[in-house]
């Protein structure tokens, strides 16, 4: 499995727990819900203001976010 693929897992786990849609988490990280099901789906390589801009709309720290990969 790609680190791409890991980090999309991740996301989306950490997005459910969060109880927040594709849409919502988009919208909060300011960047297209497209994007994001790529970043999802491992088909993305992000950038690390990308990173940045979906942890902080998750709330949480890049170290929560890289947890585990």
């Amino acid at each position: 499995m790609t680190i791409y693929k890991q980090f999309g897992m991740r996301v989306k786990y950490l997005r459910t727990q969060k109880g927040m849609s594709q849409e919502d988490l988009a919208l909060e990280a300011g960047i297209n819900k497209n994007y994001l099901s790529d970043i999802e789906r491992g088909a993305r390589n992000p950038t690390l203001k990308i990173m940045q801009q979906i942890a902080d709309a998750l709330n949480i720290n890049l170290e929560v976010l890289f947890k585990g990969l």
